[in-house]
């Protein structure tokens, strides 16, 4: 009887540390990372509508805070357009099931290749300027894998170009991305 007694504290004073591995996570995430393209609709100060594409990744290394990088190129009508190139910091607000509200502030590069000065002509300049970009947006889990982006930018350029206030365009995006599980 005494054995039995013996044998079996010992085997749960053993089985304790084993009942303790299971409070750990099984499985824990550093990064949050995803890419996509998205298509882009926006307003340039030159009072035409300009609209094209862009490409975007992002990686969140805590659980609001992470980086962004993008690229979008703008055509409008007259041989004018906006490129970009950004990268800046993104705060998440929250994470519910499927959707992921952010805002994120960015410092980047522009080129904006000016309109002809006569109809019909070459374009009159074609100029670089540093910028910072606010925006925010949403996305939305489609699938596990695949996410849904709609996006909000107001840039604002370095650059006087006999405008009131410079270049300060604003867009507005839809895109697509894989989140990568």
């Amino acid at each position: 009887m005494l054995r039995k007694t013996l044998l079996s504290l010992l085997l749960a004073a053993g089985s304790v540390s084993a009942m303790q591995a299971q409070k750990l996570p099984t499985a824990t995430r550093s990064l949050d990372i995803q890419a996509g393209g998205e298509f882009t609709y926006g307003h340039s100060d030159y009072g035409r509508d300009i609209k094209g594409y862009g490409f975007y990744g992002d990686v969140d290394f805590k659980p609001h805070y992470g980086v962004e990088l993008e690229y979008n190129q703008a055509n409008g009508t007259d041989l004018i357009y906006e490129r970009t190139y950004k990268a800046g910091g993104r705060y998440v607000f929250f994470r519910k099931p499927r959707w992921t509200p952010y805002a994120k502030v960015m410092y980047g590069r522009g080129v904006f290749n000016f309109p002809p000065y006569f109809p019909g002509g070459q374009s009159a300049a074609n100029l670089a300027y540093n910028m910072v970009v606010l925006g925010g947006g949403v996305d939305y889990k489609l699938k596990p894998y695949l996410n849904i982006r709609g996006d909000f930018e107001y840039q604002d350029w370095f650059s006087n170009l006999g405008l009131k206030n410079g270049l300060t365009p604003y867009f507005g995006s839809i895109g697509v991305a894989y989140h990568f599980r």
